[in-house]
């Protein structure tokens, strides 16, 4: 029988990007622009009680299901919302996230807080914050561009 042991953690992750805060909220209120930069929903409902859900992994990889609820949604300002993340049938994380929109500047200054409980090794707090720093890179560029 395997071990079961739960990690708690919190990180945060700042970005500033070039764009308003209506911008870079876009970029995570609208499915096409979203799907730039993150997984391709299967479920998009981005309102307070709404979700999202995503499906994928790397080929020949283990399948990894994003369902997420939002809880807050504050227009150009404020995101929270909670999620789980399964490997499989193995479920690997819950975790609540608030994703703030700042201006800073010509510029919007993003402030990425993730509180988590990483489950029986499966994913660990530096794995997550790695992975959340190359898709808020990600968009860093998309916004540059676009």
């Amino acid at each position: 029988m395997n071990e079961r042991f739960a990690v708690h953690n919190t990180f945060v992750v700042e970005r500033v990007y070039k764009a308003t805060p209506a911008k870079v909220f876009a970029y995570w209120a609208d499915p096409r622009l979203k799907e730039q930069w993150f997984s391709k929903a299967n479920e998009f409902d981005f309102r307070i009680g709404g979700g999202e859900s995503s499906q994928g992994g790397p080929p020949g990889g283990p399948v990894f299901t994003f369902d997420a609820r939002y809880h807050d949604i504050v227009p150009d300002e404020r995101i929270v919302y909670s999620y789980t993340l399964d490997m499989g049938e193995t479920r690997v994380s819950v975790s609540v996230t608030t994703v703030e929109f700042k201006l800073e500047g010509e510029g919007t200054k993003l402030i990425f807080t993730e509180q988590g409980v990483f489950l029986d090794g499966h994913d660990t707090p530096a794995q997550r914050e790695h992975g959340t720093k190359e898709m808020l890179d990600k968009l860093v560029v998309l916004l540059e561009i676009g």
